[in-house]
């Protein structure tokens, strides 16, 4: 307890010497030893005391130096030097001002971003850099058209240029000198030979394979640095070729120029729209290739081409989003529809498949507007696919049967039998994809659905069934038969009623005459014996299909009975209808059974089958 009150005595000492009053409350029955509770309460007055000057021996006490030194002078432009004056002016470039000339060790060159005594033109008259600072703009333009060369084109500021970009602005430079070092001999050639005459295109030829080389090496770099570097050749390009003259006598030429324009502008357009560049970065290089880009009236309808919606646009978000449905939207009175060219569109799906977005995707493929139908078509039609994706089978389903132009009217045997197994399976083809017959590579992986289940055996039925009605190569088409019928057979069902096959030759028949493109099943078809109903509404389906046409291979088809033979016997009985078509089906299936490698055994229960059919028929 002397201890503490020795400390307050020593922490006040001062105080109590200019006669400041310290009050000091103590709680001695609450004093805990793990926990101080004491209150200090200080009033000082305000009133300003002589100070009194110590003496030199409390000085020392309180404080010794022992060692010191002058502050280190760090790296500085020339303009803040600490050591010697700097007189500021706006440009003046002929002279140095006042001692602006005169530098310390640590001096930097504003504009050469280097030591002072390495400029080589510090005192140069005309250009004087030891006059530069950054409160002119003279001599701010001055140091970026200096440290950032051919990037200053593009209005970069020097935050905006990290390594990548730098290594281009050095390969641009030094790709226009090359190729002007080239135009320069070409011209040579032709002023200083009267008798030349460059009728196979030649020299144009030779340019054109000089810009191509570099294009692949630009390949190799940044996304940033690749299309900076695709900009400016395109700018360098068109400006000497427009100085060669006229050309049209030379149509290679012309085409091979078109080629390459149109490859510069696909991969800037490719970057900006696949890239995760910033929304200045972009605006930056739009500008640049509308204001420094010349293009000849030929190829003006590639004027716009870098020039798209970025990502955030106010329209695409809320399209994307699903806030707008229609695909347009009023802005200061007027409509701003959400219109892209193809090329455009396509490099969107290819992003947002990468990225997973499938149901962003159908959002925007189905109200934006492009300029070529049938790529954008062929688009549209996988829709279907992307909701599969989601495993959304119904709005799948739906989109494939639209009441209009519906995408299951252009569908493949192929194209058919990869949606049933992604319907039957839940599992999909990893595929990027921009057309539906992609989605037939036999080289594709299939991997599982998320949250996906199989769909059941009826509506599996009722999507093959209406596929077959808007698409008549599917209908005929032996191989889609085989895998439908590959479903309803598998396994082997017990025969139902006699009275239960009897009438359903009438259900079938008024089900498959009916003009509903979602084909409706009537429940008390499906209560009693389900799983036969479903085959025997295939079996008549494509008995209804073998009276109207052949069906070849028809032994492949008939083979995915030898479970269910009663099924055969009345799909034979269905045939009877026709004794032409019961007797052309007979000899087709002898006739495959014979030039088949396939077991006799096949054509044997099918022939059997047709013996046990009615006389009329046989």
């Amino acid at each position: 307890r002397v201890k503490q009150s020795l400390f307050w005595c020593s922490s006040f000492s001062r105080l109590m010497m200019n006669s400041d009053e310290v009050i000091i409350l103590s709680d001695d029955d609450d004093y805990d030893e793990d926990k101080e509770k004491d209150c200090i309460v200080v009033d000082v007055n305000n009133e300003k005391k002589p100070e009194s000057v110590s003496s030199l021996s409390i000085q020392d006490e309180d404080l010794v130096v022992t060692f010191s030194r002058q502050a280190d002078v760090l790296p500085h432009a020339r303009y803040d030097c600490p050591v010697v004056p700097f007189t500021l002016t706006y440009s003046e470039t002929e002279a140095p001002v006042a001692g602006n000339k005169l530098f310390c060790e640590q001096c930097y060159c504003y504009i050469c971003d280097k030591l002072a005594s390495l400029c080589v033109v510090w005192c140069q008259s005309g250009l004087c850099h030891c006059n530069s600072h950054k409160r002119s703009d003279f001599w701010n333009n001055t140091r970026n058209v200096v440290l950032l060369g051919e990037l200053n084109k593009f209005n970069f500021t020097l935050s905006e240029v990290d390594s990548h970009l730098r290594d281009a602005g050095t390969m641009l430079q030094k790709f226009r000198t090359d190729l002007y070092a080239l135009f320069s001999h070409i011209i040579m050639d032709r002023t200083g030979h009267q008798q030349y005459q460059p009728t196979s295109g030649h020299d144009e030829k030779k340019l054109l394979e000089f810009v191509s080389r570099f294009l692949e090496q630009a390949d190799g770099l940044n996304s940033r640095a690749t299309v900076v570097l695709y900009l400016g050749v395109a700018k360098a390009f068109n400006r000497l070729f427009y100085l060669l003259g006229p050309t049209r006598q030379l149509p290679t030429y012309e085409g091979v120029k078109a080629e390459l324009l149109q490859k510069v502008m696909k991969t800037v357009q490719r970057h900006i729209v696949m890239g995760d560049f910033t929304p200045q970065f972009i605006h930056k290089l739009q500008d640049f290739y509308q204001k420094k880009v010349f293009l000849p009236c030929e190829m003006k309808y590639l004027k716009n081409s870098p020039c798209v919606r970025l990502w955030n646009d106010v329209l695409l978000v809320s399209v994307l989003k699903g806030q707008n449905v229609l695909g347009y939207r009023m802005d200061k009175g007027k409509k701003d529809v959400l219109f892209e060219p193809i090329s455009v569109v396509q490099l969107r799906s290819e992003r947002l498949q990468h990225q997973h977005r499938y149901r962003e995707l159908c959002r925007y493929l189905r109200v934006v507007q492009s300029n070529d139908s049938t790529l954008f078509q062929q688009l549209r039609d996988l829709v279907p696919f992307f909701f599969c994706l989601l495993g959304n089978f119904s709005s799948a389903i739906m989109n494939l049967f639209p009441p209009a132009n519906a995408p299951a009217s252009r569908f493949s045997p192929q194209l058919f039998l990869v949606f049933l197994r992604i319907f039957q399976t839940a599992t999909a083809p990893k595929l990027m994809v921009t057309h539906m017959e992609q989605l037939c590579s036999s080289s594709a992986t299939w991997e599982p659905i998320e949250a996906a289940e199989p769909m059941k055996c009826v509506d599996l039925v009722k999507f093959a069934l209406r596929a077959q009605r808007f698409s008549t190569s599917v209908l005929s088409d032996s191989q889609c038969w085989t895998s439908l019928l590959q479903i309803v057979n598998s396994p082997a069902l017990p025969a139902p009623s006699p009275q239960f096959l009897h009438d359903a030759q009438d259900v079938v028949k008024s089900l498959l005459c009916e003009k509903v493109s979602n084909m409706p099943i009537p429940r008390t078809f499906l209560e009693v014996y389900p799983d036969q109903a479903l085959l025997l509404l295939v079996t008549g389906a494509l008995g209804a299909q073998i009276l109207d046409a052949s069906l070849s291979p028809a032994l492949p088809v008939l083979s995915t009975f030898k479970g269910n033979l009663w099924a055969l016997q009345w799909l034979f009985e269905s045939l009877a209808e026709s004794k032409e078509r019961f007797e052309s089906i007979r000899q087709q299936i002898t006739l495959e059974a014979a030039n088949t490698t396939e077991s006799s055994l096949a054509a044997g229960w099918i022939q059997s089958s047709q013996q046990q059919s009615p006389p009329e028929a046989t």
